[in-house]
């Protein structure tokens, strides 16, 4: 190899694009087009071909530019129709179109004929693009649609049955876990619920603890004491909020506690809320044992939703129990700290710390 292709290989090979093109990575699709000098095509990152010389490789961010750089379309990949994960995207997303304008929840069966397709791959082309399976995304749409009907309808009655449910009875059995409370209390706002919380200090800054009658709600980290009540009043607009007493106070300083030291593990209830598919992510979150660290893209794969990495992190920005639910154990693909709800540092800290633990 001459000086001069040693150089353009140097220069592809560290491009962060080219590992996409070695893994054929279908999750690089649509993001650029690579082309290859010697066979004159340019294909997308998933392509099956065999991997070409990095020296033969340049990188088109469209189809125009590789097509302007006078490169032809592969016929293997076709990368200037859209690919199979944007075919199947495009057609989760009908499908979800179709479920929310349901008047009550459609059976797999029922989504699987307006696909054209058996219900065993609808099934399974849905949770690989959502996380979530019809009949949770139903669930979970339902459950939205309840939430502004309770703000919109005059009677709880109304609320149930204008969003989906076929009985008030299916519903209740619900309740708790759908809003945390009862209908009444969340139609008002939350009002007349109580939760008690206290504000203290730790070695990662300000700290506020909330629980409700169910479990700690909320482990909020920061540097001002004002601001992280302020968190919890926008949460809970109208619910009775209480300044803790002794007990509370022990509650307290147990977490603060977990907080200094992970691994010892978290020995109270934990009121958690979240939808369906932040439920998943939290779950696998908090089985990450303390030391370890995972990226984004392993949490998806683990819940079984191995394209929605974004939607994994988008999961993990919702964590509302700091260290509790431990989405500071997840990392971006090459180890580097992408961003943590309450600060970069903070994370680097709680990491380093479990690391020497």
């Amino acid at each position: 190899m001459s000086t001069r292709s040693e150089a353009r290989a140097a220069v592809v090979t560290s491009d962060p694009r080219w590992p996409a093109v070695v893994a054929a990575d279908p999750a690089a699709d649509g993001s650029f087009f690579y082309s290859v000098v010697t066979t004159g095509v340019y294909c997308r990152p998933s392509c099956a071909s065999r991997t070409p010389r990095p020296e033969n490789v340049a990188f088109h961010t469209t189809v125009a530019d590789a097509e302007a750089a006078g490169f032809r379309a592969c016929k293997r990949c076709k990368p200037g129709q859209p690919s199979r994960a944007e075919l199947k995207a495009e057609l989760v997303a009908r499908l979800c179109r179709f479920i929310e304008a349901a008047e009550t929840v459609p059976s797999l069966e029922a989504v699987a004929e307006r696909a054209g397709l058996s219900a065993y791959h609808v099934h399974r082309i849905f949770k690989a693009v959502t996380g979530v399976t019809p009949k949770a995304y139903a669930a979970a749409h339902r459950d939205a649609r309840l939430r502004d009907e309770l703000g919109r309808r005059s009677t709880v009655t109304e609320a149930i049955f204008g969003a989906g449910y076929g009985s008030g009875g299916r519903f209740y059995e619900r309740a708790d876990q759908v809003l945390g409370m009862t209908p009444s209390a969340y139609r008002a706002g939350g009002a007349a619920t109580a939760i008690r919380f206290a504000v203290g200090e730790c070695s990662l800054g300000s700290i506020l603890v909330a629980a409700s009658d169910r479990g700690v709600c909320a482990i909020l980290l920061g540097d001002d004491p004002d601001r992280l009540v302020r968190d919890l009043q926008d949460r809970f607009p109208r619910a009775e909020l209480i300044g803790g007493d002794p007990e509370f106070e022990r509650q307290v300083a147990t977490v603060v506690a977990f907080v200094e030291a992970p691994g010892v593990g978290l020995d109270l209830p934990l009121d958690v809320r979240g939808t369906a598919f932040q439920q998943r992510v939290w779950q696998a979150l908090r089985a990450i044992p303390a030391g370890e660290r995972i990226s984004y893209a392993e949490v998806a794969e683990r819940i079984g939703a191995p394209r929605s990495v974004r939607a994994v992190a988008q999961a993990c920005s919702a964590n509302a129990l700091a260290v509790a639910i431990p989405c500071h154990r997840v990392v971006m693909r090459d180890g580097g700290l992408s961003g943590y709800r309450w600060g970069v540092e903070r994370k680097r800290a709680l990491l380093d710390r479990e690391a020497s633990a």
